[in-house]
């Protein structure tokens, strides 16, 4: 059985991983870097694999690269959930997909990195930072959170949990789903709002809903537009959920403060990427979900979904 772990970028896959479990006729390769662009040459990479394990959504699975991996026979994602696999042509040509569930512990990681970003870009640590090291001092003036207003896109777990930070940061936090009721924002604490007010209103804004057909493209450039000069935008969430031009434009002509930005349209962000030159975005890279503890769950849950299909079993299907 021949397995590929793909996008092992930290190298992470084998650290303290049995692998051995699943037997001596399993032989593992793994990449720790990006598979080539073009699609002959990705699918020549991974030709001859039975089974493949993605991280998350990091290389895509188009019905077009499925067809020309005849050999596969189980896909498992990291994750419960892959935007990126294209599940219809995996059942028409008889692959079953599999989730790899990750760390409880790690359920608010991505809530965590949303306030690094809030954090980082109210109190400028970044310029701040760079200038220490070139031996300035005091270069801008850091913002205070009492008293502001944080606005919640998306009221879910890790909405929440970033609202309920907020709140002891003594902030005033006004919350927009689709689907959101004023009973739901109450029991959380929080003021719900239609989304064109939050936009008006808050002094950050941060992203937290699931990208789908009805939110791809939510955050448009009428929204962006209606922020207020001083505000932020963060996101965490997923690129599609913003029209990145608009935005680009935006921060570009400093008609908003800035923006913290973790996900982007095309990943790995390429080095010569216009939005790198900025000087009001704190950018990082695809961050939200990448901890230790996640990841030795993920790998340690693809053990256990390739050991339970090979003995005709197979867990957290998902196609």
């Amino acid at each position: 059985m021949k397995i590929a772990v793909l996008d092992d970028y930290l190298q992470a896959a084998q650290n303290g991983i049995d692998w051995a479990a699943l037997g001596n006729d399993a032989a593992l390769t793994v990449f720790t870097e990006l598979l080539p662009a073009g699609l002959e040459e990705r699918a020549a990479a991974l030709a001859g694999f039975e089974v493949i394990v993605a991280m998350r959504e990091r290389t895509p699975f188009p019905a077009e690269l499925i067809r020309l991996l005849p050999e596969l026979r189980l896909l498992v994602t990291t994750g419960m959930r892959n935007l990126s696999i294209d599940m219809a042509a995996c059942t028409a040509q008889g692959i079953v997909v599999c989730g790899a569930p990750g760390s409880l512990q790690a359920a608010n990681a991505t809530a965590e990195l949303a306030w690094a970003h809030i954090l980082g870009l109210f109190k400028n640590t970044v310029a701040e930072d760079q200038a220490m090291r070139a031996g300035l001092w005091q270069t801008r003036m850091p913002a205070i959170l009492a008293g502001k207003t944080l606005g919640v896109v998306g009221l879910g777990k890790l909405g929440q949990a970033v609202a309920t930070v907020g709140k002891a940061f003594g902030m005033a936090v006004l919350a927009y789903s689709p689907n959101l009721t004023d009973e739901r924002a109450a029991r959380a604490g929080v003021t719900r709002v239609d989304k064109h007010d939050l936009f008006r209103q808050a002094d950050v804004i941060s992203l937290h809903l699931i990208l789908s057909d009805s939110t791809r493209g939510l955050v448009d450039a009428q929204l962006l537009q209606a922020m207020k000069p001083g505000a932020f935008l963060v996101n965490t969430s997923r690129a599609g959920l913003v029209d990145a031009g608009a935005l680009y434009r935006m921060l570009k002509d400093k008609r908003i403060a800035g923006a913290g930005l973790d996900v982007y349209p095309e990943e790995p962000l390429a080095a010569d990427d216009p939005i790198r030159r900025l000087d009001n975005v704190l950018l990082t890279p695809h961050l939200g979900y990448v901890n230790r503890e996640n990841f030795e769950a993920f790998y340690q849950s693809a053990v256990k979904a390739i050991a339970a299909w090979a003995g005709g079993q197979a867990v957290h299907v998902l196609s």
